[in-house]
């Protein structure tokens, strides 16, 4: 039971340590920060769940739709539930992402997989 407590006190701290930590930093500037922790705030321009696909994405494209967006919020699918629909219910949205910033195929993104990194 201890070390259950012990977990869940040192996961909130890091969570909290995460966000107080982050530089805060707009769409256009996400490529020149990859491998940093940073939150990036910004429209949902497009969001699609790729149900079909491996892993099951939701892509949260910011900025401007699909492919042209400069910046790519990723839900994978074992966390999806977590978020209720989010290619749904946060489209359309000005919504900040806090995490990693990770180059993907040539487009920065940030892997989301706990509603905490994410605030509307």
């Amino acid at each position: 039971m201890r070390f259950i407590k012990f977990a869940v006190v040192a996961l909130a701290f890091s969570l909290w340590a995460l966000s107080a930590g982050a530089a805060s930093i707009s769409l256009a500037d996400t490529a020149s920060h990859v491998g940093e922790t940073a939150t990036v705030c910004g429209l949902v321009a497009s969001a699609k769940y790729a149900a079909n696909s491996r892993a099951q994405p939701t892509f949260l494209d910011m900025g401007q739709p699909y492919p042209n967006q400069p910046f790519v919020a990723v839900i994978f699918g074992t966390d999806w539930a977590k978020f209720g629909e989010p290619e749904t219910t946060l489209s359309g949205k000005r919504i900040c992402i806090t995490g990693q910033v990770r180059n993907y195929r040539g487009k920065p993104e940030i892997i989301v997989s706990d509603p905490s990194q994410l605030t509307e």
